[in-house]
């Protein structure tokens, strides 16, 4: 049997009061007061990591996990809380340098599905809302793209959380009313835009003059109107809303300025998170794509 204890440095656990960890190394990053602000403003003791010590010469230096004790030390209101730490001995200042540059290297970070699937399993109402909501319409929540699949799962949640069920509900009813479904009209930038719509306009907003002027284009005409209008959901939003104006003056008509009064910039925080697929969509269909 292979013998890895070579690769198993000189560690061991201790717990450390705060006051007595040191971590203004030249190396880090420097603290950020409103993360640590957030975070104790929802401050969860299940989710803390050991915070990695190097005991050098007596002295206790902090190379992963600073941000940790500033927000433990916030959150308790004293330096003197201990906190568990993983003491790493003999490390020289060098190879602490070189561990905090390289940790996050081969970590693979968790997907927005999977901390949605997590969220299921653990019983979570909001995500068990959103799923039976989903799957109410007939769609599916999953992370490959295909018909009747919703993969921007953080897109809902945030439409959910922000905007609420209804605002939601009301979204996914009009996208399915006008395109049945297919993958590219449960984007990011789709689910976004048509919410803002909802938001904005409300009632004044008609469900059957949605489907039957904004349904009748394909999808690759309004992904190309789009993104000459703006960048992100709000250009769709505008492609969408002159579909569903058209060329006639009538009284179903939307005021384009309303969208950008003051108290209606939605969603600015979603867009600049949000996978803007178009170009991808494009390429993939060029002009190959049905045109109805």
């Amino acid at each position: 049997m292979e013998d890895y204890s070579r690769f198993v440095p000189a560690v061991h656990f201790e717990q450390i009061p705060i006051k007595n960890l040191v971590s203004n190394q030249n190396y880090q990053r420097g603290l950020s007061q409103s993360h640590i602000d957030k975070t104790a403003a929802d401050f969860d003791l299940y989710q803390i990591n050991p915070v990695k010590v190097s005991r050098r010469d007596g002295i206790n230096y902090v190379f992963n996990g600073q941000h940790t004790i500033e927000i433990v030390a916030a959150v308790s209101g004293s330096r003197e809380t201990p906190v568990w730490c993983m003491i790493y001995d003999d490390l020289s200042y060098e190879h602490e340098a070189d561990i905090f540059a390289n940790q996050q290297k081969y970590v693979k970070s968790l997907i927005p599905y999977e901390v949605f699937t997590a969220n299921i399993e653990a019983g979570n109402n909001t995500q068990l809302m959103i799923r039976d909501l989903i799957e109410s319409y007939g769609l599916t929540i999953g992370k490959a793209r295909a018909p009747g699949v919703v993969c921007a799962v953080s897109t809902v949640e945030a439409i959910y959380t922000k905007y609420g069920y209804h605002t939601l509900s009301r979204t996914l009813r009009l996208i399915i009313g006008a395109w049945e479904g297919d993958p590219n009209s449960l984007s990011a930038n789709m689910l976004n835009a048509v919410a803002k719509l909802v938001v904005v306009y409300g009632d004044a907003l008609n469900d059957e003059v949605f489907k039957d002027k904004v349904g009748a284009v394909s999808l690759k005409q309004l992904i190309r109107v789009a993104k000459d209008r703006r960048n992100g959901s709000s250009g769709y939003a505008e492609a969408m809303l002159l579909e569903y104006n058209g060329k006639k003056k009538g009284s179903n008509r939307l005021g384009l300025n309303k969208l950008y009064a003051r108290n209606n910039v939605l969603f600015t925080d979603y867009d600049e998170d949000a996978e803007d697929d178009s170009q991808q969509f494009l390429e993939d269909f060029g002009e190959d794509y049905p045109s109805d």
